[in-house]
C-alpha cells in the first residue's frame, strides 16, 4: 500500500530483504549444507546480477563466500528439475508484488521474443537451441518470450517462458495467456510484433477472444509496372481509415480490419546522413481486431508496445553472465534480472508515487534502477565480506 505519511524512507537493507524473501518464498532456493544456506546463495546470485558479472566472479570477491563450484551446485540443486514447475515458480515470483487493485482493471499487454546469443553446444537435446538470423556472430540462441504491461509506471513483466527450437508461436502464446489469466488480470488487447502476423496466430487469438493489434507484414511478389497492386499492397493507396480484409493461407482464412495511419518523419541528407528540417509522410498499416480508435489513436496505442523493450534494456543491466549449458539455470539467471526490475517498479508505484492510483505521478529521480542495484551490492558485501581490500592472488613462476 501507498504510505499515509508524506515522507517515505526506502532502506537498502529492506530492498535486499524483499528480494531475497521473494525468491525463497517461490521455492527457488534451499539450504545446501551448513555454509550454502538459501539466504547466502540468493544473496551472491543477486550480487552477480547487480554487478552484471558471473556467479564465479561474485564468489571470488567475497571472503566469507563458498567456492564458486559449491555455490553453482547449490543453485542447481535448489531449482526444480521439471521445466514446467520451474517456469511456474518463476512466474509466481514475478507477479508476487503485483498490486491487487491492478488485477481488477484491463491492460494493454505486449508480447515479444528475447534472444540471447549462444556459442556452445546443446546441453542434452538439440531443441534447446533456437536458430534465427545471424546476430553477434552466431545463428544459435536461447530464446525466451515475455508478456509485459506497457502502461507507463506499471510496466510489470507478467509471464516468462522458455521457447524451444522450432516451437510454434501458438504454443508459446498459450503458455503466456494461461499465466496471465491465472493471476486474474484482464486483457484489454495484445500488442504484437510483425513476426506474429500469421493466420494461425490471429485465428488462435480470435478463438480465445483476445483483441490484438500488430503491424502488417507484406509477403509475396511486388506488382509489376503497368499492373495495379492487389491485396494488402493496394491498401497503401487508400486514405487513412479502417478497411475490412480477409487473409487466406494453407492454414485457413481469418478476417480482421486493416487500419491505415500516417506519420511524418524528418528526411535525411544523402551526403551527410544527418536529419534535416524537411519532413515527409509515411503510411503505416496495422492488423486490428476488436480494438477501437481512430487511425491516429491506433498508431499512438501501438507505440506503447516499445515499453517492453525498456524491460529488456533494464534486464540487461541486471544480467548474470554465464557459460553454463543447462537451460534451467540460464532461464533462472535471466528471470532474476526481470524480478529485480519488477521490484523496482513496485517500489516506485507503491512507495514513491504521488497522486491517485489511476494516474500516479512517478519520481524516478529518487531511485534509479542502477542505484538500487548498487544498494544490493553494498548490502551483500557488508554481510559476506570482512572489509579487506579486494585483490587477486597470483604467484609468478619464472621461466626456465
Amino acid at each position: 500500500m501507498r504510505p499515509a505519511e508524506n515522507d517515505c524512507i526506502i532502506v537498502s537493507e529492506r530492498v535486499l530483504a524483499e528480494t531475497q524473501t521473494c525468491l525463497i518464498n517461490a521455492k527457488l532456493a534451499k539450504d545446501h549444507g551448513w555454509k550454502c544456506t538459501a539466504d547466502l546463495t540468493m544473496g551472491i546470485v543477486l550480487r552477480a546480477a547487480a554487478r552484471s558479472i558471473s556467479v564465479t566472479a561474485a564468489c571470488r570477491d567475497l571472503s566469507q563466500a563458498p567456492s564458486d563450484q559449491a555455490l553453482l551446485t547449490a543453485v542447481s540443486d535448489g531449482l526444480p528439475k521439471t521445466l514446467a514447475v520451474l517456469e511456474q515458480r518463476l512466474n509466481d515470483c514475478l507477479t508476487e508484488k503485483l498490486p491487487q487493485h491492478m488485477r481488477q482493471d484491463s491492460w494493454s499487454i505486449a508480447i515479444d521474443y528475447h534472444l540471447q546469443p549462444y556459442y556452445g553446444e546443446p546441453h542434452k537435446r538439440r531443441n534447446e537451441i533456437y536458430y534465427s538470423k545471424p546476430k553477434q556472430g552466431t545463428k544459435k540462441f536461447h530464446a525466451y518470450a515475455t508478456a509485459c504491461i506497457v502502461e507507463y509506471g506499471r510496466r510489470y513483466t507478467l509471464a516468462l517462458t522458455w521457447v524451444r527450437g522450432r516451437e510454434s508461436m501458438i504454443k508459446v502464446l498459450k503458455r503466456l495467456l494461461a499465466q496471465i489469466r491465472k493471476i486474474g488480470l484482464k486483457i484489454q488487447q495484445f500488442l504484437l510484433d510483425r513476426a506474429f502476423y500469421t493466420v494461425a496466430v490471429m485465428q488462435f487469438l480470435q478463438t480465445e477472444n483476445v483483441p490484438f493489434l500488430m503491424p502488417i507484414m507484406f509477403r509475396g511478389r511486388r506488382s509489376k509496372k503497368g499492373r495495379k497492386a492487389t491485396g494488402l499492397r493496394a491498401m497503401r493507396r487508400k486514405p487513412a481509415g479502417r478497411y475490412p480484409y480477409t487473409m487466406k493461407s494453407r492454414e485457413g482464412e481469418v478476417s480482421f480490419q486493416v487500419c491505415v495511419a500516417y506519420r511524418t518523419i524528418r528526411k535525411k541528407d544523402k551526403r551527410t546522413g544527418k536529419k534535416t528540417n524537411k519532413r515527409k509522410t509515411k503510411k503505416l498499416l496495422y492488423a486490428v481486431w476488436q480494438v477501437k480508435g481512430t487511425p491516429t489513436e491506433i498508431r499512438q496505442l501501438y507505440r506503447k508496445r516499445f515499453g517492453i523493450e525498456t524491460s529488456y534494456r533494464q534486464m540487461r543491466q541486471a544480467r548474470i553472465y554465464t557459460c553454463v549449458r543447462d537451460p534451467h539455470m540460464r532461464l533462472f539467471f535471466l528471470a532474476v534480472g526481470l524480478i529485480l526490475r519488477n521490484i523496482w517498479v513496485w517500489i516506485h508505484q507503491t512507495r514513491l508515487a504521488t497522486g491517485s492510483r489511476k494516474n500516479p505521478t512517478l519520481h524516478l529521480e529518487c531511485l534509479r534502477f542502477k542505484r538500487m542495484l548498487d544498494w544490493i551490492v553494498r548490502e551483500i558485501e557488508a554481510l559476506y565480506h570482512d572489509g579487506s581490500p579486494l585483490c587477486v592472488k597470483w604467484q609468478h613462476v619464472p621461466r626456465t
